[in-house]
């Protein structure tokens, strides 16, 4: 009886299913296919939602066809897609979205800068994890491998920390007496995130003994210069992830960087900001011979001082123009703290170890003065209605106790301050007559004035007469009948209505030396 009572129980059930699944709408073709190109799945707002479901991991791109940035990425995202069907199974595929076809799809995923690279992980569509690395076929796959799969090595034997860091140039190794220890999930997932460097874990405590190593310990093996460097734990607090990954990517900085668009990113985002730079023709050899004793000046200051190589005739020489030096000024030493943007000049010639520790040492302990660019005093400066400040003339004109000087700080390359240009030489043709009253201008990229940081163009200062070296900046409206007022105002702040427009006029400053945006490398709406 019981058992009849199952079977038809059973067969209910089982036309109960069959029916709710006959009424359901039968799925478009959109919704469960999509064209591949190059291996890369093709999606749009139809089938987005099946990719997610299909795919454990789904790295996406949102691009637009426009872009040299996102065209350059393509081939890239090409090879990477052909790599990981060989390496990484069949549950890991990359896509990618035209966001000039799919405005949905941008406007909900928030994107506003080409090209973005956003990870889904198990149909989460709420969560996509930004891609932190760098966008070449190599980075991106071994980053997914790290993702999809096991991101730490477990050493066991006696010789396997040796094998293990043998193999690398550089390796992290967690010693951990308890595998199950929060601390290591954490360390497991900077080794996730951190792609470019061997991550592997032990417990065996004969290695622990091996390294004289007594308690939890994160150990980071350089090959470069056969260095061990260790991280510890907050004793109270635990593992700090962010700290530990800003200690990795510092310490595993090569001792020398150069400065290549491939670079730039580990350089500035170790967050160092002193910087010393070695500008050479690396096609001479007597300029490429300096890289000995630059090398060896590094040793002392790694994590302190970030010693970096600008080929003047390679990919990083567009820095030239922020340090006033041309190709032909090479060899050329500068240091430089990005943060504010203060300079500081040694000359390259007799290049020694031991003159560039003291030269680091005391820009450190703050015994040298900054060194401030300049161009030459034209000998007509003052001819013009309009007149020429430079670095060396700039404290004479504009702290003029008896003048009254308006400057124009700008940049030959600004648009902004191509078109403020007539309006400001009608203003100096109004006053070029008034004895206490100086209309000035000055290329802010070739020249530095002390205290002042010009950080967009154009940027308009004003410097009352008398005592205090008072300046103030103009932030009104970009007319001549508007600079007037101001002036005749005593520098005065202009009605509401008359500023606001200024700012929107501003281009920032572009020199190649301060860390680059989150969307440097994209290309915006």
């Amino acid at each position: 009886m019981l058992s009849s009572t199952i079977h038809t129980a059973m067969g209910f059930l089982l036309a109960l299913w069959l029916a709710m699944t006959s009424l359901q709408p039968a799925r478009t073709q959109e919704d469960k296919s999509w064209v591949e190109e190059e291996d890369v799945l093709v999606l749009n707002q139809h089938n987005f939602a099946r990719a997610l479901q299909t795919y454990k991991l789904l790295l996406v791109e949102f691009y637009v066809p426009w872009s040299g940035h996102c065209q350059a990425l393509a081939q890239e995202f090409a090879r990477a897609a052909v790599l990981l069907k060989k390496e990484a199974g069949p549950l890991v595929r990359l896509a990618k979205v035209d966001c000039t076809q799919e405005e949905a799809l941008r406007a909900e995923f928030g994107i506003t800068g080409y090209p973005v690279l956003k990870l889904f992980r198990d149909g989460n569509r709420t969560h996509p994890m930004d891609f932190p690395g760098e966008q070449e076929a190599a980075g991106i796959v071994e980053w997914l491998k790290r993702k999809a799969g096991p991101s730490l090595v477990l050493l066991e034997e006696v010789d396997a920390v040796a094998s293990f860091v043998n193999l690398h140039n550089v390796a992290v190794v967690g010693f951990f007496q308890d595998l199950q220890d929060p601390d290591v999930g954490l360390f497991a997932d900077v080794a996730s995130d951190t792609p470019e460097v061997a991550f592997a874990i032990t417990d065996n405590l004969l290695l622990f003994e091996q390294y004289n190593i007594t308690e939890d310990t994160i150990s980071l093996f350089r090959k470069d210069d056969g260095q061990r460097v260790d991280f510890f734990a907050d004793t109270e607090l635990g593992l700090d992830a962010k700290d530990l990954a800003q200690f990795i990517s510092v310490q595993s900085l090569d001792l020398v960087m150069e400065l290549t668009n491939k670079n730039s990113s580990k350089i500035f985002g170790a967050k160092i900001p002193n910087h010393l730079l070695l500008f050479i023709n690396k096609s001479v050899d007597s300029q490429l011979r300096l890289l000995g004793p630059f090398r060896e000046g590094a040793t002392a200051f790694r994590g302190q001082v970030l010693f970096v190589l600008v080929d003047v005739n390679g990919e990083g020489a567009g820095v030239l123009q922020h340090f006033g030096l041309k190709v032909y000024d090479a060899p050329a030493l500068r240091f430089i703290n990005i943060e504010a943007n203060k300079k500081y000049r040694l000359t390259a010639e007799g290049l020694t170890a031991h003159g560039l520790h003291t030269f680091c040492q005391e820009v450190l302990q703050g015994k040298i003065q900054p060194h401030l660019m300049s161009e030459e005093i034209p000998s007509d400066w003052d001819k013009k209605r309009v007149k020429v400040v430079v670095g060396k003339n700039f404290e004479q004109v504009a702290f003029d106790e008896t003048k009254n000087v308006f400057v124009k700080f700008y940049a030959s390359w600004c648009p902004h301050s191509k078109a403020l240009a007539p309006a400001w030489e009608n203003l100096g043709e109004k006053y070029k007559d008034h004895k206490n009253i100086v209309i000035a201008e000055m290329d802010a990229t070739a020249n530095e004035v002390a205290d002042l940081t010009i950080h967009g163009y154009p940027t308009l200062y004003f410097f009352p007469a008398g005592p205090g070296r008072q300046m103030i900046e103009y932030t009104g409206s970009r007319d001549t009948e508007s600079f007037s007022r101001f002036l005749e105002g005593g520098g005065k702040p202009l009605s509401n209505k008359e500023t606001g427009a200024a700012e929107t006029l501003k281009e920032p400053q572009q020199d190649g030396m301060n860390p680059p945006e989150t969307t440097e490398s994209r290309e915006e709406l």
